[in-house]
């Protein structure tokens, strides 16, 4: 029996040891394994994960590191419109930089206050684990936001189809020219 409070299991990990960084940086490849894929494929409630791979250059940033690199997939998903599954292939460029985590005995503080959240500003740094950077997380976090929730299958429409021509015809149809026109007297 599983312990609710149990971490979930991995679906895909690839840590690397910062200090691992030569100081001109490092071009990583990883590929995903078919068994991980599955497993990628069923959490992610995809009907097939045909390739997942992950192109980066890491390189020393101070005291932390910057990521840079691009995931790719091809993955199959169902149509929303027409539940046929279809073939879709994703792409997400990759720019994060990661920091240590706090020292022990010091704990992240929030900040104070408002938090105004602009798209022109960098995002946070992420955080160096144990002093290391999983790869294997990261390309999980792009395809999550590559995957569109609501695929729609290419060429297929809602289905709405031309309004006038399946306009049934009205029960008051035939009193639709009563009283428009005055009988003739004679």
């Amino acid at each position: 029996m599983k312990r609710p409070d149990a971490p979930p299991p991995l679906l895909l990990s690839r840590p690397l040891a910062v200090v691992d960084i030569p100081p001109r940086g490092r071009d990583i490849k990883v590929e995903a394994s078919a068994g991980e894929r599955d497993r990628i494929a069923a959490a992610f409630e995809l009907a097939g994960l045909e390739q997942l791979t992950g192109a980066f250059h890491l390189r020393a940033a101070g005291e932390g590191a910057r990521l840079e690199g691009e995931v790719e997939a091809q993955i199959r998903q169902i149509c929303v419109v027409s539940l046929e599954p279809f073939d879709t292939r994703l792409s997400e460029k990759v720019d994060l930089r990661f920091v240590p985590e706090p020292r022990s005995g010091q704990a992240f503080a929030p900040p104070a206050g408002e938090i105004t959240i602009s798209l022109e500003e960098e995002d946070p740094p992420e955080p160096i684990v144990d002093g290391k950077i999983d790869l294997g997380a990261v390309m999980l976090e792009f395809l999550a936001l590559g995957i569109d929730p609501y695929p729609r299958k290419p060429g297929v429409e809602l289905g709405y189809g031309n309004v006038d021509e399946e306009k049934t015809p009205s029960p008051f149809a035939a009193l639709a020219g009563y009283g428009a026109k005055a009988p003739d007297k004679k």
